[in-house]
């Protein structure tokens, strides 16, 4: 599923191309975690045992990692380069000129796999920088923009089918 956002003045003037955090699909292990104290929280009410209470607030302290967790990383696309950002300040963590983008590959578990997220690992050619980013909705296709983006900055792709 793909979310579409307005881009703000300042956005624009950087270029940015395509941003994203990561897929709520990524944390599907906290969120299950979550139903299930849930669930075990509504059995111990239903059948009046105590402590039930206990059991929901760490469903719902869960769920709020998760919001957290989600909106830890920030990720954009602009037409000079892929940034990753952390999702409260602002501040930048890792980026990489798409001039200098080796090599994309794509990493999905059986799980992603199900959800339609994946990892994009990107290297650089000049330096040992591997960025990461994490739970990606549609991962193939934001590869390809990226190289669709690359090829337009005269850099092509070590592992894109033009430079085969």
């Amino acid at each position: 599923m793909t979310t579409l956002r307005f881009v703000t003045n300042s956005e624009q003037k950087q270029g940015v191309v395509w941003d994203a955090y990561p897929s709520w699909a990524q944390f599907s292990w906290l969120i299950f975690f979550s139903a299930l104290s849930a669930l075990r929280s509504a059995l111990l009410f239903h059948f009046g045992v105590e402590g039930w209470e206990v059991w929901m607030l760490g469903a719902v302290l869960l769920i709020i990692c998760v919001a957290i967790l989600r909106r830890w990383a920030h990720y954009q696309l602009t037409r000079e380069q892929i940034i990753v950002r952390n999702g409260y300040t602002g501040h930048q963590i890792h980026s990489v000129p798409l001039t200098d983008v080796r090599e994309i590959t794509v990493q999905q578990g059986i799980v992603a796999g199900f959800f339609g997220i994946g990892t994009l690992t990107i290297s650089s050619c000049t330096t040992d920088i591997l960025v990461s980013l994490r739970g990606i909705c549609n991962p193939e296709e934001v590869k390809i923009r990226i190289e669709a983006s690359a090829w337009r900055r005269g850099r092509t792709p070590v592992n894109s089918p033009a430079s085969r």
